[in-house]
């Protein structure tokens, strides 16, 4: 099945879905049912037959869902069956603690470059290549994602030449909306906002316990 035939709230459940089946590997557990997983994922049972249903993997009654079959099918899904090369510009505070970051091992992720300003010492084994290398790098060993954590004003040019040697797909940590062209993906990481959004649910919280 395509991704076409699956909604943007669904996509947006895959990765909770795989993480947490991706655990339940790691202790040995081989089958779950939707009651367990409604549990983790905090939504309905029924939500998750639904979800589950449109996959080639169905659950049995009495039984549940083949853990290592289900996770076998999102990873398909989610395109992971063929590892993605990523690279990371920016070696910042932010850069620094995604090169560190365990989402490269075995995730179906491969952190094949990091580039900065200036060349660096090696972060957590990797070289920090000078900026200026980018284009001979991507042309000689294309990567399919850039992660982006440069300071914000420099974001918009540093998309716009990643988007010129032919990368296609964007993860933003830059505190700045991208301009990008209809055939380049971005997602954005916005911490200030998530941390904004979480005041607004906190403070209203408080405002309900004291009523």
């Amino acid at each position: 099945m395509g991704d076409k035939t699956l909604s943007k709230e669904l996509i947006a459940r895959l990765p909770r879905y795989f993480r947490y089946l991706d655990d339940y590997m790691n202790v040995g557990i081989k089958k779950v049912s939707s009651g367990e997983l409604s549990h983790k994922m905090n939504v309905t049972a029924s939500q998750i037959r639904h979800d589950l249903g449109h996959f080639t993997v169905s659950g049995q009654q009495g039984y549940g869902y083949n853990v290592k079959e289900l996770y076998e099918e999102i990873k398909r899904v989610l395109g992971l069956n063929d590892e993605k090369k990523v690279i990371i510009v920016g070696a910042g505070n932010i850069g620094k603690a995604l090169i560190s970051h365990r989402m490269f091992r075995n995730r179906g992720f491969k952190l094949i470059g990091v580039f900065d300003i200036a060349e660096m010492a090696e972060i957590s084994g990797h070289r920090v290549y000078p900026i200026s290398k980018l284009p001979e790098f991507v042309q000689e060993y294309k990567p399919d994602i850039a992660i982006l954590s440069v300071p914000s004003q420099e974001a918009s040019i540093v998309a716009k030449e990643l988007i010129s040697l032919g990368i296609k797909a964007l993860l933003n940590f830059c505190y700045v909306d991208l301009d990008v062209p209809d055939d380049v993906i971005v997602e954005n990481v916005h911490l200030r906002d998530n941390l904004m959004v979480l005041a607004y649910k906190y403070d209203n919280l408080i405002k309900k316990k004291k009523k």
